[in-house]
């Protein structure tokens, strides 16, 4: 727009939305020279001689090219991989982030009283409401109950209610950390009159999936991201569903929305994935070491974790975050984002070093 910046009266604003005006942009805090357990990601980087692979696999990729329209080889070694079964179909993302904006996008509708809505049961993960919200629909998040376990007489009541076009579960949920009952989210899938999203980003360490269900629901997509297994940095999430529905998803998708280098080094380290699944196999149990440490300690509440991740209550959160970023460890807050988070941190299980290093900080608070 011409005038945008007219430098005698300052930038024009007002054509700006109002909600996204409203708004604040995700913050990722600094983390330099800090221990890092806030973002969920693997502690582990590759060994040496696979990363000097990686780099001699990576210099050979064309940067002057865009990348292929659909990957077709490498999404069928990912299908593969992932254990998605013949006859469905999988889209690429730039993350998962990408793939949620997009089958939301997919599915709002255009008006104030028709606008699509978008479900959830809270707290979860942010960027559903904030995709519906950027997208122009609306949000409908139904509280869990006190344990964290889905409130299914609510759900189901704003299902009924509100007849949202995507239901959205995370699987384990962020940032509790728990899954939920199957039987729950079967009762989901019978009663939802569109699309249920069932996000598996954690699903390395919960070893629990529902790809074997997309034969027999046709409503149903797993998302999946390569984030959390360890390749945070390259931004490749992958949607699975009935090809009908990965059709019209891929309408909306921006061309040439996972770049060269994402696709080539995923690509290669489909080729060692053991190593990937064996740093998955050392969190797990460092989870769990975590976990029995964390509530041997007096004044805190640890949550179960099926997840990278841990839940922990505390009586002053806000004490303990400074104090243990002033100890060198960075966690997440999450007290204040939602009421049944209150008095909450979040951390990621790190390195066995890592952990010890925090549990030896957080006994030095308590």
């Amino acid at each position: 727009m011409a005038g945008l910046d007219d430098p005698r009266r300052g930038p024009r604003l007002g054509v700006v939305r109002d909600d996204v005006r409203a708004m604040r942009a995700y913050h990722v805090p600094d983390a330099s020279g800090l221990i890092k357990l806030d973002a969920m990601e693997n502690p582990f980087s590759l060994p040496p001689d696979l990363a000097r692979e990686l780099g001699e696999r990576l210099s050979k990729v064309a940067l002057n090219r865009y990348p292929p329209a659909d990957p077709a080889e490498f999404k069928r070694r990912l299908a593969e991989s992932a254990g998605v079964e013949p006859g469905k179909a999988l889209m690429l993302g730039n993350g998962s982030d990408e793939l949620i904006h997009l089958m939301i996008q997919a599915c709002a509708t255009h008006g104030t009283a028709a606008n699509a809505v978008v479900l959830a049961p809270t707290p979860t993960f942010v960027m559903y409401e904030v995709f519906a919200q950027l997208d122009g629909c609306r949000f409908v998040g139904v509280p869990l109950q006190s344990d964290f376990q889905l409130d299914m007489d609510a759900l189901l009541r704003a299902i009924e209610e509100h007849r949202p076009a995507l239901v959205f579960v995370a699987y384990p949920n962020n940032p509790t950390g728990n899954l939920f009952p199957r039987r729950d989210i079967e009762a989901l899938l019978d009663r939802a009159p569109g699309l249920v999203v069932i996000d598996e980003a954690y699903s390395p360490f919960a070893l629990h999936t529902w790809m074997p269900q997309l034969s027999e629901r046709p409503n149903l997509v797993v998302l999946r991201t390569l984030s959390k297994l360890g390749l945070a940095g390259l931004r490749v999430g992958y949607a699975c569903a009935d090809p009908r529905w990965i059709v019209e998803f891929d309408k909306v998708r921006p061309p040439y929305n996972v770049g060269v280098l994402p696709l080539a080094a995923a690509a290669f380290l489909l080729d060692h994935f053991e190593v990937l699944q064996q740093q998955a196999s050392v969190i797990r149990s460092e989870r769990d070491r975590l976990l029995g440490s964390l509530r041997s300690q007096a004044g805190v509440t640890a949550f179960d974790s099926d997840a990278n991740f841990i839940l922990l209550r505390v009586s002053d959160p806000d004490r303990l975050f400074a104090g243990l970023r002033g100890r060198g460890i960075l966690v997440k807050n999450v007290s204040g984002s939602h009421p049944l988070l209150w008095g909450c941190l979040r951390v990621t299980v790190g390195t066995p070093q890592e952990n010890d290093a925090f549990l030896q900080a957080l006994g030095a608070l308590s």
